[in-house]
């Protein structure tokens, strides 16, 4: 019989979707979870852009867009980079992707060869590796300490460049950590990126999900160098519809689309056209980013205050919507810890392993107060 391809058996299955998976099957089987996994808002996207995928529906536009996605849309990321990051793009140095992630799997292909090597701070994101290794290419982890607010050092980051560096990933606002990086430390990873002539990969998909602190745009010291992965998931509660954007130089965008022209082609086409209200009626789009910020801060005081309370060390995030929090004293496998939460206390959180972040497990609050407040209360019974 046939069998599977090494680099397909070697690739590891998405933690955090099968923790989520779990936590469904027990809900199927009359099993009251609260599932604290996913980075997905519980919220309904915004008014006018549910109305703009039913105007897309009215207007027949259910054929394919070009594979680098609709100049309409093109444009429309164009105008929200310039307004909101100060950058100057083209549309034909942006492209439309089905989600962030596939803009990155995309940028990986396109620059890595076997053996070169991407620095990421660690805890990263569980997709970052797995995409680094079907790419063939090495995770050089610089890792960061809760104590240090997750926040890399310069230092740090230069001692861990080799000759065949190729890639240096940033994630601020970080998932899993929530970690901000202040414009002072961007630009100086940045510059010394450039001073080692390496590509500066930077996944913004939180941008918009800040409590203190402020966004940089990475693009702004290094623009020719940089390949800006962001999208309309988290900041519209638009997971689903599956819309990310990537923007950089011509070539490398070029590049990018080849590979995406023969893979999935273009995006989903009616949720393109929802996406361009989302960045285009700016005000009506503030409003709701602004509404839902206020509910996750809300939620990330009680689960942090409750969480550490409980023993639980968990420093507060200044993005996104996920806490790192220790488990080591349920069990020093942050696995095995993570599993006995699930099965003992019904709550479900994604063990550190795959966030290469030993220890640990993220807990995502993009669902309701009564969930975290609930959670909250199911582990204090399991500890007590």
């Amino acid at each position: 019989m046939a069998g599977l391809s090494e680099r397909i058996q070697r690739l590891k299955a998405s933690s955090t979707i099968a923790f989520n998976t779990r936590a469904t099957e027990l809900r199927r089987q009359g099993i009251d979870v609260v599932a604290m996994t996913a980075g997905e808002p519980d919220f309904q996207p915004p008014e006018h852009v549910l109305e703009a995928a039913r105007e897309a529906i009215r207007l027949g536009l259910t054929k394919y867009t070009p594979s680098e996605g609709s100049l309409e849309l093109r444009q429309a990321v164009c105008e929200k980079l310039a307004r909101e990051n100060g950058l100057s793009y083209e549309p034909d140095s942006v492209l439309v992707s089905t989600g962030g992630k596939q803009v990155l799997y995309n940028g990986f292909q396109a620059v890595l060869d076997p053996g070169d090597e991407v620095l990421m701070m660690t805890p990263a994101w569980v997709s970052y590796p797995a995409q680094v290794q079907l790419a063939g290419g090495v995770v050089v982890p610089v890792t960061t300490r809760p104590e240090d607010g997750f926040l890399p050092t310069v230092e740090a980051v230069a001692a861990a460049i080799t000759p065949r560096t190729k890639v240096l990933l940033l994630n601020s606002p970080s998932n899993p950590t929530g970690a901000v990086y202040p414009p002072q430390l961007v630009r100086e990873l940045v510059e010394l990126a450039a001073e080692h002539d390496l590509w500066v990969f930077t996944d913004e998909l939180y941008e918009h999900l800040i409590y203190e602190g402020t966004f940089t745009p990475a693009a702004r010291f290094a623009r020719d160098r940089t390949l800006v992965i962001n999208g309309a998931s988290k900041a519209y509660a638009l997971t689903g519809w599956r819309i990310g954007y990537g923007a950089g130089p011509r070539d490398l965008i070029k590049a990018m689309n080849r590979l995406q022209s023969q893979v999935t082609s273009n995006a989903n086409a009616l949720a393109q056209h929802a996406v361009v209200a989302a960045l285009n009626q700016v005000d009506a789009t503030r409003a709701f980013i602004d509404r839902t910020l206020q509910a996750y801060r809300e939620r990330r005081d009680v689960l942090v205050e409750g969480l550490n309370r409980l023993g639980l060390a968990t420093p507060t995030p200044q993005g996104a919507f996920y806490v790192m929090a220790d488990l080591t004293s349920i069990d020093p496998d942050e696995g095995k810890a993570a599993l006995r939460l699930l099965e003992e206390a019904r709550v479900a959180a994604v063990p550190g392993t795959d966030f290469l972040a030993p220890g640990q497990a993220r807990f995502s609050y993009a669902t309701s107060l009564d969930n975290v407040h609930t959670a909250l209360d199911r582990i204090e019974a399991f500890l007590g």
